[in-house]
This record gives structure tokens, C-alpha cells and sequence, in this order.
């Protein structure tokens, strides 16, 4: 296992420290309105170096698979890899610190204008933009995918479960999940 860890962490850029992890979580919090995840992946991947695009899919996959907030298990298992305890706190911390004080100010500012409808428009606008960026980042998380036809098809089969047969999720991955480990396993050999 710690030979798997120091692989992934080598494929990537540095080590970051404890306020590296801190600062990249906490600006990415605040800029990430409308869905964390495609902002994520691009400081995490793109911009940071902290992993690389087939790790971060990796973990990704780990983090939909826990209970909680994709991005939040995100910011703890990355501060995790990298500084252990401290830096799983200085991930989370990072992430939800400045967000959390922008959603209370937005929240007693709605609270005050929500009849308006320019406002109503507003968030039509925005709900719209964050579909956008979620559609940018799953194809950007299926790109690792592609010279992986069984992954892909797994991929596509949660897909399928999920978005258009409505199953609940524990049950999906559930099912996935073994088969997944095991296509893994045998591509591995």
C-alpha cells in the first residue's frame, strides 16, 4: 500500500505543505460557486500539479463512493496523502472557512431581495453555468478513460444506473464497486 502511495504521490508535482494545502482548498472554496468539482479537478491537475488526471479520477471515484460532499472527502483525502492528519484538516478547513461566511452574508442578502425577479433570474443564470461546468469536468474525468474500455464501461454502466434508470446510489456501487476491483485486478496482471 505505501508503495502505491509513493507512486502516486512521484506521478504528480511536489509536495504541498500544510498551508499550500490550506491556501489551494481555501481559494479554491471561494471561487467555486455553482459546483467545486471541474474547478477541483483543474487546480488540483492542471494547475497545481498536486496529481495527475488518471490519480485524481482515482480519487474522485473513492470520494463518490464515501458519504458526505465529493469535494469535501476530496480536500480530506488529499490533505490525507500528502501531510497525514494535519493536512486532511488543513484540506477541509481550507475548503468550507471563507464559503462559509460568503453563503451567510448571500443567505441574509436573499433573504432580504428574494421577491425581486432580477434576482430569481439571477439564479436561473447561475444554475445554469454550474450545469455547464459539471458537463466540462465529466468529460474531463473520462479522458483518463479512454484507452480503458472495460473502466469506460463501468463508467458508462453507473451512468446508466444512476442518471436514467434512477436507481439509488449505494445500491449502484455496490454492484460496481466488486466488479470494478476486479476488472482493475485483472488489467493489472
Amino acid at each position: 500500500m505505501d508503495h502505491n502511495l509513493t507512486s502516486l504521490d512521484s506521478a504528480a508535482g511536489p509536495r504541498p505543505t500544510l498551508r499550500e494545502i490550506f491556501g489551494g482548498f481555501l481559494g479554491l472554496g471561494l471561487i467555486s460557486f455553482g459546483g467545486a468539482l471541474p474547478l477541483a479537478r483543474r487546480a488540483l491537475v492542471e494547475q497545481r500539479r498536486w496529481l495527475n488526471a488518471e490519480d485524481f479520477t482515482d480519487l474522485l471515484g473513492l470520494c463518490q463512493f464515501l458519504p458526505g460532499g465529493n469535494v469535501i472527502n476530496l480536500s480530506v483525502a488529499v490533505g490525507m496523502r500528502f501531510r497525514g492528519i494535519p493536512g486532511a484538516l488543513a484540506g477541509l478547513l481550507g475548503l468550507i472557512a471563507g464559503p462559509s461566511l460568503v453563503v451567510i452574508g448571500l443567505g441574509v442578502l436573499y433573504e432580504r431581495t428574494q421577491d425581486d425577479p432580477h434576482v430569481r433570474h439571477l439564479f436561473a443564470g447561475l444554475a445554469a453555468a454550474a450545469a455547464g461546468l459539471l458537463i466540462s469536468m465529466a468529460v474531463k474525468i473520462l479522458l483518463p478513460l479512454r484507452n480503458k474500455p472495460m473502466a469506460a464501461l463501468i463508467a458508462a454502466l453507473g451512468f446508466i444506473a444512476i442518471a436514467i434508470m434512477r436507481l439509488p446510489l449505494l445500491p449502484t456501487m455496490l454492484v460496481l464497486t466488486p466488479f470494478s476491483i476486479y476488472v482493475a485486478s485483472r488489467s493489472a496482471q
